[in-house]
């Protein structure tokens, strides 16, 4: 099974949250509508700004624990690198 590892922020430089999915359209869409209760909706980290793919699932939680433990500017330095602006990734639903 594949899976997903994605970062979503409240906005440009404010508050990230790294996860682990495999459905990142469904788990987005869950955030984005309030159905995840916890950290992302109390602090309307809504857009996604960066994500990767991985063939394992496991590769995936793997990569997660590793990027959670990284200190804040390496996450925004990896996030700029494929997205300076910060633009929402998500395309899908509506959103």
């Amino acid at each position: 099974m594949s899976g997903h590892v994605y970062i979503m922020a409240s906005k440009k430089g404010g508050t990230l949250y790294i996860g682990v999915t495999a459905d990142l359209s469904r788990r987005v869409f869950e955030h984005k509508s309030g159905q995840v209760r916890g950290f992302t909706k109390a602090y309307g980290v809504t857009r996604l700004v960066w994500y990767e793919e991985h063939d394992d699932i496991r590769d995936a939680i793997q990569r997660e624990k590793s990027l959670k433990r990284w200190p804040r500017r390496w996450k925004i330095d990896l996030i700029e690198s494929i997205n300076p602006d910060w633009t929402e990734l998500y395309r899908g639903m509506g959103w």
